[in-house]
């Protein structure tokens, strides 16, 4: 088995990961392993942008009054008051490094979206998560002190006397296993959209860091949060591509089957309420007939100027967003929820940290208030350098560990069987655990779930690739959100029962 060792290893390349690998390359070695190419990422596919405080007509106060409103009051205020006073300087980091915000007259533009009370969305046009990848990415690439590993996934956390060590990691290409030890483990693998049959995140979406920390004893909290995005595109034989917030925040607006505009029987803040609102209520419209978004009375030049990703590739699909509806539906978003952090990105498995989508921090609560997941992603793992740095130059030795895994060689497992199995979750996760739950059909899920779980387990003991590996991580997440789910008796937020 081949040997690698670091100081820092971190798992997955989204916004996180890059930021933090930047930054601990000042301090010691930095490997960053990711499963597909490093741009490969939720992050990648954010188009809204990155909330801050940066006008002089908003303040922190606000902000932090929004976050908690959106999530219910659920939120570790702390967590909440740290994010947001931090955000600013953030942004600033973010310029310095090249990110290429929208401008006008040497000013940041700055757009409003849903639960927002002010305008404080720095955006790169709608493609704000690509830009910031971009520039992240040209600087790790240049940096002499930081070794990517792409094409390889990590499966399995090594543990020994109750601290973390490292990691196993699957080469995809070579069809290897390689052991990677590190005197701190970063879990910055985003979230776990592919759980759900309808989603708006990319194939890699798996939950391969919470399925990892789970099985290696880590504490996992708010798994039953789920964000749905409300609008994606809901057209035959097409990818849910997403329709970002920002549309609605630009004086976008939502219609019925009849064209009504229908959001303000349901709130007050009409189509720009929270996510988990509109979510609900274009579930209930869906019932009667389609569902469409319309920007079309902004005009041709602005829809281009402002959504140019959006143009193109709704374009591609035969929507044309400046004459015709686009018509939308929910689909699986965010995870709120994940591996239980502090404020330094700590978990409760010394050596093991984690940042983004992946950990809980408490910030997002109940419900995720919209652009505050990249401004997470920065804060959270900027926080984390100084416990990490710590933590490595207290452990001067490094830690290598000669793993005896059962998985000896890399097989080919059925793929048939697995695509199968994938399918039935997915669909059973949607059906029984999305939008509107009830206590029975979710018990329900997990009984099947666990059965799910059992061949999984048997495919496993005896072959190992990227398929299988991803699979028994898809089915580890979806059993801690329904049991998350079952174990939250009210509604609130993301989390909706439905009372017989």
């Amino acid at each position: 088995m081949n040997e690698f060792n670091y100081d820092f290893l971190v798992i997955g390349s989204g916004i996180a990961g890059l930021n933090f690998a930047l930054q601990a390359s000042k301090y010691g070695t930095v490997a960053i392993v990711t499963k597909k190419e490093l741009m490969e990422s939720n992050s990648n596919y954010a188009q809204g942008g990155i909330a801050a405080v940066l006008d002089k007509y908003d303040s922190f106060d606000k902000h932090i009054e929004d976050t908690l409103k959106a999530g219910c009051n659920l939120n570790n205020k702390k967590a909440v008051e740290l994010m947001i006073k931090q955000a600013p300087k953030e942004i600033k980091r973010l310029i310095d490094l090249g990110v290429g915000f929208s401008k006008k007259q040497d000013k940041l533009c700055l757009s409003k979206e849903g639960g927002h009370s002010a305008k404080r969305i720095a955006h790169s046009h709608d493609t704000t998560g690509k830009e910031i990848e971009r520039a992240l990415i040209h600087q790790v690439r240049h940096n002499k002190n930081i070794n990517i590993f792409e094409s390889h996934l990590a499966y399995k956390l090594l543990i020994k006397n109750e601290k973390c060590i490292g990691t196993l990691v699957l080469d995809t290409e070579q069809n290897k296993i390689l052991n990677f030890s590190a005197k701190a483990t970063i879990l910055a693998t985003g979230g776990a959209g592919q759980v759900y049959l309808r989603n708006s995140n990319p194939k890699i979406a798996t939950g391969d860091g919470v399925a990892m920390a789970h099985e290696a004893g880590a504490e996992i909290r708010g798994m039953e949060f789920i964000q749905f995005h409300p609008t994606a595109l809901d057209k035959k034989n097409k990818p849910a591509l997403l329709i970002s917030e920002t549309v609605r925040g630009e004086g976008g607006f939502l219609v019925n089957d009849k064209g009504e505009k229908f959001m303000s029987k349901y709130h007050k803040l009409a189509d720009l309420a929270p996510r988990d609102i509109v979510s609900r209520a274009i579930f209930e419209e869906l019932k009667n007939g389609k569902v469409f978004l319309d920007i079309r009375h902004k005009g041709s030049s602005f829809i281009k100027k402002r959504f140019p990703y959006l143009f193109e590739n709704l374009w591609w699909h035969g929507i044309k967003i400046d004459r015709d509806l686009i018509p939308i539906s929910p689909a699986a978003h965010f995870v709120c929820g994940g591996v239980h952090t502090n404020l330094k990105g700590e978990t409760n498995i010394p050596g093991l940290f984690a940042f983004g989508e992946v950990a809980h921090t408490g910030v997002h609560g109940a419900n995720r208030l919209a652009s505050n997941s990249l401004l997470e992603c920065m804060v959270f793992s900027s926080k984390a350098i100084e416990s990490a740095k710590e933590y490595v130059k207290k452990n001067k030795k490094s830690p290598i560990e000669n793993e005896k895994s059962r998985n000896t060689g890399v097989c080919s497992p059925n793929t048939r069987q697995i695509l199968n199995i994938k399918n039935q979750i997915q669909k059973l996760m949607w059906k029984n655990v999305g939008i509107i739950r009830n206590q029975k059909n979710l018990k329900q899920t997990l009984d099947n779930l666990n059965k799910y779980n059992t061949q999984i387990e048997e495919v496993y003991k005896k072959d190992i690739g990227k398929e299988i590996i991803e699979l028994k991580s898809l089915c580890i997440n979806a059993m801690l959100i329904t049991q998350a789910a079952l174990d939250r008796k009210e509604s609130i937020g993301c989390h909706f029962i439905k009372k017989k």
